[in-house]
């Protein structure tokens, strides 16, 4: 089977990396080619979170968007990422479902907000009603969690499936001992999404001063957080495992908005597959990872997370017990192992139903 994966990014875009990338191997074991073809490249990345102009790249990447889609029909099924191109409407995805090309439909967060709450009018007269035609048009889309399932079926889609973000419990382990020295509290992700940390700010220099406790950002911009107690490493694929794996304690908080309860929970993923107890914000799917008290804490306001640290910091036996909690989660259903066998399965059929046509 030949299949076109027309992603979102390159493998320094984490949504596209892993959601299918990490499924390559999967694929190919079965005999399918998968030819990939990003919309953008790890050079706009790397502008994009450099803040810098992506003007040139955003440009070659809707051109090279264009060239791959004359080749669509070569292929037993499209795997696309989000939309094929951002603040177009959706001509081609129409063009591709007249002309018989079946297509998956991914989403791991709620993009349709980018459009149906843009501040703009224009943009939501024009195109808030954009992703759920994607939706509509596809053979199947494919939600990372219940709140994006809830708008694919508004929509109308065809079909669909829920099939959570996971990592590869390979890569991601507990450590077997931690190095001694004060505990560390350790958030990951990027420039873009670390303001989430700031309401917080107070309350990490509150206990780094009371209980010596470090506060560590993986993935942010080193002068965001000049002159706070938060220590910003860098981040890097090869290395991301290892950073995680020095916490003792994984946090993730959120806004209660309409973008983030389209939210995944990876960082949460993440931690728990390190073994670690996790403190998040009770904001969509991060309801249903974390079972408060048994793999880690809900935490509501300033006040309540400082509560919920505290507990963990102070007690090394809960903080084992719910790693081990969390560890066993991830391996039952928020890993790849368990949900490769869902994604080719979703893919084969939708490529199995096209060639009836």
């Amino acid at each position: 089977m030949r299949v076109l994966l027309l992603s979102r990014y390159g493998d320094l875009g984490a949504s596209s990396r892993v959601r299918y990338l990490q499924y390559l191997g999967d694929f190919q074991e079965r005999g399918w080619t998968v030819e990939i073809s990003p919309l953008f490249s790890n050079a706009y990345l790397e502008a994009l979170y450099g803040g810098t102009g992506r003007f040139r790249e955003t440009v070659v990447g809707y051109v090279g968007r264009l060239y791959a889609l004359l080749r669509a029909r070569k292929f037993d099924v499209l795997i696309i990422e989000k939309e094929l191109f951002p603040f177009l409407p959706a001509w081609f995805e129409r063009v591709l479902s007249g002309l018989g090309v079946p297509y998956v439909v991914d989403y791991d967060d709620a993009l349709f907000h980018r459009y149906d709450l843009n501040r703009r009018a224009v943009v939501r007269a024009v195109l808030g009603r954009k992703i759920d035609a994607v939706m509509r048009h596809a053979a199947l889309v494919i939600a990372g969690n219940e709140y994006l399932a809830d708008r694919a079926r508004a929509a109308g889609a065809r079909s669909i499936e829920i099939i959570p973000t996971v990592v590869d419990t390979e890569r991601y382990r507990p450590v077997a001992e931690r190095v001694e020295g004060p505990l560390v509290v350790g958030w990951i992700g990027t420039p873009k999404t670390s303001y989430y940390l700031e309401t917080l700010l107070p309350m990490f220099a509150e206990l780094h001063q009371e209980l010596g406790v470090r506060f560590v950002a993986v993935g942010a911009r080193a002068t965001d957080f000049a002159d706070t107690p938060v220590e910003v490493w860098p981040w890097a694929e090869e290395t991301e495992v290892s950073s995680i794996q020095q916490f003792d304690i994984g946090i993730m908080p959120l806004e209660d908005s309409p973008w983030e309860r389209g939210k995944c929970g990876y960082k949460l993923i993440q931690y728990m597959a390190c073994g670690l107890p996790v403190v998040a914000s009770p904001v969509g799917v991060n309801k249903e990872i974390v079972e408060d008290g048994r793999n880690g804490f809900l935490a509501s306001g300033e006040d309540h997370w400082a509560e919920a640290l505290r507990a963990l910091v102070g007690d090394g036996e809960q903080r084992a017990a719910m790693g081990v909690h969390g560890r066993r989660k991830v391996d039952t259903w928020y890993s790849r192992a368990a949900q490769a066998p869902r994604v080719i399965e979703a893919v084969r059929a939708v490529a199995d139903g096209g060639k009836k046509h």
